[in-house]
């Protein structure tokens, strides 16, 4: 086998944290897994507990009421239902009034929390909650049901190392919560970086062995091989406006850098028709043919927007008929123009927080769009885009739970091809959280991006936004990355990546740290071959560009569109002749 090096200070760095992750992966082998599994179905029992109830006693509630007890003023019972062991909280006079287990919580610890929960009535939404001594801390909720168990999946972390103590909370307290099959699993920060590089390996990177051989097929031993990879394969990129249709150093640092786009307001209903009937769709035209240009695909945001501070002037005084006829001469319009040109669709943007429409045209209103779509553009994915599902546990209006059932009702309508669009605008990341409800989405089996990254401002704000980034990178089930960056003179609208002369802020210098380390941005690999003319390494899935310089000669040959992609196999064996 023959040696690769790197070339290049930022290289160097890369290359340094290929042995960084070669040691982690050691670690690795004996750290224990995460496990990304979730059930999106409510079954008629539940699973067994995620890494054996991790560091909850009596996890399965097979020992009776071992370990559990009262939380608030209601009544604790343990039953049994078709073999199947578990605990209900009656008689609930608070929201609060349910189970508990005390734990202790390490602040220098990832949690990830899971349980398996029913109610005695109807659907409910139940959440899981930790009493810490800084105050309370929500790992997850479910909608949960009668007749069947449903699954939270969630997780924490706590500011203060200290005594806690775990308990279900639901507002409706005339229903029983039965719950089975608890887990809570403490992680390290090495094991949870140990996390990415594994997922990484799998999601990302492949094996490959190549063999360069001559003309004569004669294995070319002791040549000296260079490989660069032309463009990041994983779609990552950063929201852009009309501004950089006349400023050219913002062209060349945006598309020296991301691999997808999306506009920031060019393609709303209240900038491409700001007066009934008066359609502008100039700056969207501009900026499509802008990203056509430098081959960089672009999301479709917005054909509805439910906000009603967001709507064109005219809109809010129609009539319910006026605005059924204006709406589906927006959805004709806009996605007949750009049909077959985008990537992605966002049909009705934050439909599950807000209800400018569905108020008016009736609950159906964001199915009958995403059928509308569906029949227009049938080849494009169309995403529901929603925030907080990944940012704020808190905010349980748009749980996982809740934003899955909100796909099931359009998909149950006829509305289909459906993605899941996270905006992803953070303050203080819950890493373990925002995993957990990528996991539980994820289960949906569904194309799901991260569609509007951006952090706060603060000392922290580089800090947080690699940490959000790597997390995403890295989970199985993320498609893409779009940041939420478009600049403007004035400011960007919470982060920016470059100041106004397009120098990096501490933000941009993560972007392109990050860029290096996953492939893209020009990282060059060295090595020379073996005697049999192979070299063996592990890429990133993409096209690459390959220079060979045969032993004692003095001219190089290059090879264009080495393509490295994703399949079962572990490794690939390459022949190239050169």
């Amino acid at each position: 086998m023959g040696f690769w090096r790197c070339d290049s200070a930022m290289s160097r760095l890369a290359y340094a944290l290929m042995i960084l992750a070669t040691i982690l992966s050691g670690f690795g082998a004996n750290a224990l897994k995460y496990d990304y599994t979730a059930s999106a179905e409510c079954l008629p029992f539940p699973h067994k507990p995620q890494y054996n109830g991790g560091i909850i006693k009596n996890a399965e509630l097979n020992r009776g009421l071992r370990a559990w007890s009262a939380f608030g003023n209601a009544k604790v019972e343990h039953r049994v239902s078709n073999g199947n062991k578990f605990v209900v909280a009656h008689s609930r006079n608070d929201s609060h009034d349910s189970i508990s287990q005390k734990i202790y919580l390490n602040k220098d610890k990832l949690y990830t929390f899971s349980a398996w929960v029913q109610v005695s009535k109807g659907k409910i939404l139940v959440q899981a909650v930790f009493k810490t001594i800084r105050g309370f801390k929500h790992a997850g909720a479910v909608i949960a049901e009668s007749n069947c168990w449903s699954m939270i999946k969630g997780g924490l972390t706590v500011d203060e190392s200290g005594p806690a103590e775990l308990y279900f909370e639901s507002k409706d307290t005339s229903a029983e919560i039965w719950v089975d099959s608890v887990s809570l699993q403490p992680f390290t920060t090495e094991e949870w970086g140990t996390h990415h590089q594994q997922s990484i390996e799998q999601k990302h990177r492949r094996k490959v062995r190549i063999h360069f051989m001559d003309k004569q097929d004669k294995p070319l031993a002791n040549a000296t091989i260079s490989i660069v990879q032309n463009k990041l394969s994983f779609p990552f990129g950063s929201a852009i406006n009309k501004n950089i249709l006349t400023n050219t150093a913002y062209q060349n640092w945006f598309t020296s850098r991301f691999t997808v786009t999306v506009f920031e307001n060019e393609m709303k209903w209240d900038t491409t028709e700001p007066s009934q009937g008066q359609e502008d769709y100039s700056a969207a035209d501009a900026l499509l043919k802008f990203a056509q240009q430098h081959g960089i695909p672009v999301r479709g945001h917005t054909v509805l927007w439910e906000h009603p501070g967001h709507q064109p002037s005219w809109v809010p005084s129609l009539s319910a008929s006026q605005l059924s006829k204006a709406v589906t001469n927006r959805i004709n319009s806009i996605m007949y123009r750009y049909k077959g040109q985008l990537n992605g669709w966002d049909v009705v943007n934050e439909n599950i927080h807000l209800s400018f429409f569905e108020s008016r045209l009736g609950p159906q209103a964001s199915a009958d769009a995403y059928k509308a779509a569906k029949i227009i553009d049938p080849s494009t994915t169309l995403f529901l885009n929603e925030y907080n599902t990944i940012e704020d546990s808190r905010d349980t209006v748009a749980s996982p739970t809740a934003y899955a059932n909100k796909i099931k009702d359009i998909q149950s309508s006829g509305g289909g091809n459906l993605g899941i669009g996270l905006q992803g605008h953070f303050n203080v990341p819950d890493l373990p959280y925002m995993r957990s409800a990528i996991d539980a989405l994820g289960a949906l089996g569904l194309p799901m991006w991260l569609t509007e990254v951006d952090v706060q401002s603060g000392e922290n704000q580089a800090m947080y936004l690699e940490q959000v980034l790597r997390e995403a990178h890295a989970h199985p089930k993320i498609n893409g990355i779009v940041l939420w960056t478009a600049w403007k003179p004035e400011g960007c609208y919470r982060m920016c990546l470059t100041d106004n002369n397009f120098r990096n802020l501490p933000t941009g210098d993560v972007v392109d740290k990050l860029l290096k380390e996953w492939g893209g941005g020009g990282q060059v690999l060295s090595g020379t071959t073996g005697p049999d003319g192979a070299l063996e390494a592990s890429l990133f899935h993409g096209d690459y560009q390959v220079t060979v310089t045969q032993p004692g000669a003095n001219s190089s040959y290059v090879v264009q569109r080495f393509a490295v992609a994703p399949t079962e196999t572990s490794q690939e064996r390459l022949i190239l002749r050169v």
